[in-house]
């Protein structure tokens, strides 16, 4: 099993690769290459948030919990939100990550299990996809698969060091990366079920449907949720 120091590295160079290709290729702006490079980055370590090894996943939690609200300050605007109103919604995304999810993976999660797999990976790019509000499609598809890509790479570098070169044998882990599915029923089901959720809300959003020039999925909840939030900071 490749070491966080080995997986943040390839992350990082791979970001920093995707960055410049971004910006030379797809010519876009130097501050979105910097911020899809990052996200490639943070995505070559976020399959062990499933870990147990401590300091790193305490540090990548906490980074996490501060990124996704600043990520989200333009979604907020959209929102027609108050300055106080922001506050309020990124303190509670920060001690709802940092804590919330933190003990989510802790407490039903296995290592090496299906957050370290496919479906995972493209969990976490539509993940990026709905934080990451902005009116170009293609800069939030390019933020997405920065965060794929980093992922993957972490994935990919998993099944390489499955393989023990020198003594030309198999290891275990061989094959408990790069899946589709594991070997146990309910996690499988669980992470499939959160994807479809996610394609659903990926759906609902305006920016993706009419570029394809459909009407954007109508889904109560989420207006519902929108409300409540004003409501209590109204409060």
């Amino acid at each position: 099993m490749a070491d966080f120091k080995t997986h943040i590295t390839t992350s990082t160079v791979l970001g920093i690769g995707y960055a410049v290709v971004g910006h030379f290729v797809f010519q876009l702006d130097i501050p979105t290459c910097v911020v899809a490079g990052g996200l490639c980055s943070i995505g070559g370590m976020l399959p062990d948030l499933d870990s147990d090894s401590g300091i790193p996943v305490r540090e990548m939690l906490c980074f996490v919990s501060v990124l996704v609200p600043m990520l989200m300050l333009e979604r907020f605007q959209a929102l027609g939100w108050t300055p106080e109103t922001m506050v309020f919604a990124s303190g509670v995304m920060y001690v709802a990550i940092r804590f919330g999810v933190g003990y989510i993976f802790k407490r039903y999660t296995k290592h090496r299990g299906m957050w370290h797999s496919i479906p995972a990976a493209a969990i976490a790019g539509l993940l990026t996809f709905l934080v990451c509000m902005c009116p170009e499609l293609e800069v939030r598809m390019y933020k997405a698969w920065g965060t794929v890509l980093g992922f993957i790479s972490h994935l990919f570098l998993d099944e390489v060091y499955s393989v023990d070169f020198r003594g030309r044998r198999i290891k275990k882990s061989a094959g408990t990366a790069m899946k589709f599915w594991g070997k146990r029923t309910w996690p499988n089901v669980s992470a499939y079920a959160k994807l479809t959720l996610l394609v659903l809300l990926v759906m609902s959003d305006g920016t993706l449907m009419s570029r394809f020039g459909a009407e954007p999925l109508d889904i109560p909840w989420t207006a519902w949720v929108d409300g409540l939030i004003d409501n209590t900071v109204q409060r």
